[in-house]
């Protein structure tokens, strides 16, 4: 493989990707694709805001040629600077939690990025997403014709936890683990350590021993301290990953605003009921 990213794409295997990558449905795709169109628009209309401002200082083709070219650079160009930039993701990928890596589960480059953006300029706009629908629905990876041009795939990151495969603290390096400098681990390598640890079971003997020394090599790169000494390389993995979802968690903690209680009507103030008069049988009581 070639190309890195924190030992990524030279790490995981064909085994690897099929166990971890899990591919973005079409609705997501739709969905997020739905808010990456509203943002476009949003462009274009800004643009033809200033084209308006400044219509009497050119000629009718100049501007007509100007708006074809600037609809086919926010068409074009915005997938693709979003996608080169934020690591295979636009924001409307984003906030769908989506991403699209290569074949092989690393970054995509440039390269990825245009030719996905070129050819999903016929696909989309063009051809109102009939052939991106169609082509998704037939591959069993749910690729459109731009995936299948560039090598690419679209995962889903964010998943729903079911509690299956969830990386857990060994008791032994729960102190060391909170020494950790995490800084530098990229979001890309975690979804192999966890593929690797949730599937290692099901691993012949080789293939988790040489996967599973590559992993721990390519995250003692990016994380330190080492590992205490005799540590297996299960535990290890296993230990940096729950120790990165305990900050997370804790993180979005802090940042979640603590409720106020609901708010209930004060209670309704008591009637004192006044005693009747006694009875003086008609006799005024003396003064």
């Amino acid at each position: 493989m070639t190309g890195t990213l924190g030992g990524v794409s030279s790490l995981v295997t064909g085994e690897a990707v099929a166990l971890e990558l899990r591919t973005a449905g079409l609705a997501s795709r739709m969905l997020a694709a739905l808010l990456d169109g509203i943002l476009q628009v949003i462009l274009l209309v800004a643009f033809f805001l200033l084209v308006g401002l400044f219509a009497g200082a050119g000629s009718g083709s100049a501007l007509a040629a100007l708006s074809i070219v600037v609809l086919v650079a926010v068409a074009v160009g915005y997938p693709v600077m979003f996608e080169t930039l934020m690591r295979g993701r636009t924001p409307g990928k984003a906030a769908l939690g989506l991403r699209v890596v290569r074949d092989d589960a690393g970054p995509i480059a440039f390269r990825q990025a245009f030719v996905r953006g070129l050819v999903g300029l016929v696909e989309k706009p063009l051809l109102s997403y009939a052939p991106a629908v169609i082509c998704s629905l037939a591959n069993e990876q749910g690729k459109r014709f731009g995936d299948l041009a560039a090598g690419t795939i679209v995962i889903q990151e964010r998943v729903v936890d079911t509690g299956r495969g969830v990386a857990q603290m060994p008791p032994q390096l729960a102190f060391w683990a909170t020494t950790l400098d995490l800084s530098r681990l990229p979001d890309d390598l975690a979804p192999a350590v966890r593929a690797f640890l949730a599937r290692q079971g099901s691993m012949t003997d080789a293939a988790r021993t040489d996967l599973g020394d590559r992993l721990c090599a390519a995250v003692s790169d990016v994380v330190t301290p080492p590992a205490p000494p005799g540590t297996p390389g299960w535990a290890y993995l296993s230990a940096v990953l729950a120790e990165r979802r305990r900050r997370a968690q804790e993180q979005q903690t802090l940042a979640t605003p603590a409720l106020a209680p609901p708010w209930t009507p004060p209670p309704a103030p008591a009637v004192v009921q006044k005693a009747p008069p006694p009875d003086d049988g008609g006799f005024a009581l003396p003064r």
